[in-house]
């Protein structure tokens, strides 16, 4: 008897476990459950719709297919996130074409793809708009490389239910502008267009327009340099667009005033804008919920002008930094060029206290104003700050004190930089921020500490990072650097350029363990962008590392060194 009630009761629970697990989408809570027993791993297995997997070399293709057969969603990312700023080289690896191959044999639900930081090939989108073409809703090529315009050439002809396509950031070699004719073509579903900040130039207005009609349900476009006055009859017909970003301005201001914007619009970015045609938006600025200002050529007055015509704003992405100086104690709040002053950003920390994103670049800062964030912004859940190299001297250095405030204060953090300067912060202040980051999953630190016991001591701490970002650290040996690594317990990334690298990185295998890949980039010298005389500058060594069930990839390029017992032992 006692038996069979407790088959019953299995089968009770099996029951309401096949009911409940589908609706449990938190990746965190669903790895909870996969760990309970055997039965719970194969229900999230058969269950899980979406799934990041935060670098394309932890695992291989066919294993996700094995683990989860019927994923819906899946987002992939590539190259080091350092590669945003020309840190990686350019062949350091991170092919889509492996993952492709799989999702064109395999994964029959998949309905979005989204691929960050990869390259991805012409051969790569052919294969997949025909083999997945007529179930793909969402294509995101988010800051990838390698292809062209003939790739997206068949993404327009046969993913006909496509939704979403997104290519902001990518680099695309542009061969026509047939890519975005076939859509419009074919597509009547399409809902986002982004093909912002790319080099995508052959823009047919007729194309647009078509696209328009056709899709009745378009509601966010982002565009390159379009002029706006040839998007009239765009507007028109695009009746229920919600947000519009790109475009310019090239002829005489009172021109703007014929344009229409659809009645639905309340996500506004205006790029290259500038005083003269502040009117145009004006007329609709009370409506907006989000203004993109990240190119605006706006000065202090006409940002103040615009924001106060905007009274149910949401969102304002006012610069890719937020500049607060600390400036003359005498000045008022606002000082040269729109800058902020440091009274500016203690009356910042005061008066937004619901704030729980905060990016700065400064020239100079003290360690009140970060006091002042801890007591003031306890919803804080990202916090950046970079320390610029404009002022020869900062007279509150080190920032041991403030940064301590606030990591007591902002106790709701989960991601966390801190770039600053040589004597920025000593091994006393590198030894807070272990000791005070009990939630921070993400760091990135630039010029902290001042030796291997501070770095030791950091380690300690931040039981829940997983992901560490570090520059400027020459002072930190690869045997500290090793240890630090098996020291936190949760990190699954690591990534460091310049610490106190020697020809061999044999002290580095203290680090070695079981799934545990650590790769070198040698130092090398780079040709600075934008130098027409090709100005090269050292870069130097790096450390990647991370945990992978699939061992040590087989794709290195000559600028990357997979570091080995047995490489050690030859050198």
């Amino acid at each position: 008897m006692t038996e069979d009630r407790n088959v019953r009761k299995t089968r009770v629970v099996d029951v309401v476990l096949d009911c409940v697990i589908p609706y449990i989408d938190d990746p965190k809570d669903r790895d909870a459950v996969s760990q309970v027993c055997r039965r719970w791993y194969e229900l999230d297995s058969l269950t899980r719709k979406h799934v990041t997997i935060a670098l394309c070399y932890t695992t291989t293709p066919a294993r996700l297919r094995r683990r989860f057969p019927h994923l819906e969603s899946l987002k992939l990312k590539g190259k080091p996130r350092a590669a945003m700023f020309n840190l990686i080289p350019e062949d350091w690896g991170g092919h889509v074409t492996p993952w492709v191959r799989e999702i064109s044999q395999y994964f029959d639900c998949l309905k979005s793809l989204h691929f960050r930081r990869m390259i991805v090939k012409d051969s790569d989108l052919q294969l997949l708009a025909r083999s997945r073409g007529h179930v793909l809703h969402a294509l995101k090529l988010d800051n990838c490389s390698g292809f062209s315009t003939d790739g997206l050439l068949h993404i327009g002809h046969f993913c006909e239910n496509l939704r979403v396509l997104f290519l902001e950031e990518s680099s695309i070699v542009e061969k026509d502008g047939e890519w975005l004719h076939e859509l419009a073509l074919n597509n009547t579903v399409l809902e986002t267009l982004n093909f912002y900040l790319t080099d995508i130039a052959d823009v047919k207005i007729q194309d647009l327009e078509l696209l328009a009609k056709n899709c009745p349900n378009l509601v966010s476009v982002k565009l390159t340099d379009c002029e706006i006055l040839d998007l009239v009859n765009f507007f028109k017909h695009a009746s229920a667009l919600e947000e519009f970003c790109g475009g310019t301005y090239n002829e005489e201001p009172e021109r703007y005033s014929a344009i229409s914007l659809p009645a639905k619009l309340c996500r506004l970015g205006l790029t290259y804008i500038g005083k003269n045609e502040l009117p145009i938006v004006f007329m609709f600025a009370a409506v907006l919920k989000k203004l993109d200002l990240l190119y605006a050529m706006l000065d202090t007055e006409d940002h103040c002008m615009l924001i106060q015509r905007c009274p149910n704003l949401e969102v304002l992405e006012e610069a890719k930094r937020l500049r607060i100086e600390r400036g003359d104690d005498d000045q008022g709040m606002e000082d040269e060029e729109g800058t902020v002053s440091h009274r500016g950003l203690i009356a910042l920390s005061q008066g937004c206290s619901e704030l729980e994103y905060m990016a700065i670049y400064v020239s100079d800062i003290t360690n009140a104003s970060l006091e002042h964030i801890g007591t003031h912004l306890k919803n804080l859940c990202d916090f950046r700050l970079v320390l610029l190299d404009q002022e020869e001297k900062i007279t509150d250095l080190p920032l041991d004190n403030g940064v301590r405030a606030l990591l007591r204060g902002c106790d709701k953090l989960r991601r966390f930089a801190l770039y600053l300067r040589r004597g920025g912060l000593t091994d006393v202040g590198l030894g807070y921020i272990g000791q005070y980051s009990p939630n921070v999953r993400w760091m990135l630190l630039g010029y902290v500490g001042e030796s291997d016991a501070g770095l030791l001591e950091f380690s300690k701490g931040c039981p829940s990072l997983q992901k560490l970002e570090m520059r400027g650290c020459s002072f930190f040996s690869e045997h500290a650097l090793a240890v630090a690594a098996t020291q936190l317990t949760s990190l699954r990334y690591l990534w460091v350029q310049g610490y106190g690298a020697s020809p061999s990185g044999r002290d580095l295998l203290a680090m070695a363990r079981p799934f545990w890949n650590i790769e070198l980039i040698p130092s090398r010298k780079v040709a600075m962008n934008n130098h027409p005389d090709e100005t090269l500058v050292e870069h130097p060594a790096h450390i990647l590392a991370y945990y992978s069930l699939a061992g040590q990839r087989s794709d290195f390029p000559d600028t990357v060194v997979p570091l080995e017992p047995a490489t050690c032992v030859d050198a």
